[in-house]
């Protein structure tokens, strides 16, 4: 599955003040994350993403992606249990003007399609067993 997300921010959205937006997924792995900002968001836009309150991506915390007419692409290995299935973006500028719509495209399957043997079933595997 893959899921797409937009917002053009706002000019009260600040640093400050962010937008929060409710990036409601099911349960599963997330195995693939794109941040799109176009051309004109002159890295005055910026994102991040949080799980249950904790800051997840960028990974160092207090950061923000941000771009200008850059895909921030990336692969993941982050799981997301049954009622634990929503992450949280927050959106922000420091743009006065000319605002541009930022996507947040998530891929997620289930972690069997994705991990289809246990650690134990691959050692057991390797052990012949």
């Amino acid at each position: 599955m893959f899921y797409v997300f937009s917002k053009t921010p706002e000019i009260t959205d600040t640093k400050a003040d962010p937008f929060k937006f409710d990036l409601q997924l099911t349960a599963g792995v997330i195995h693939q994350v794109d941040v799109l900002f176009q051309n004109g968001c002159n890295h005055e836009q910026f994102v991040q993403i949080f799980h249950g309150g904790t800051q997840i991506w960028p990974s160092n915390t207090g950061e923000y992606l941000r771009g200008n007419a850059t895909i921030i692409s990336f692969r993941e290995f982050y799981e997301l249990a049954p009622g634990a299935n929503t992450l949280v973006a927050e959106f922000s500028t420091t743009l006065t003007a000319d605002f541009k719509e930022v996507i947040i495209q998530i891929g997620l399957l289930d972690k069997r399609t994705i991990q289809p043997l246990s650690f134990e079933e691959l050692l057991n595997a390797a052990a012949g067993l």
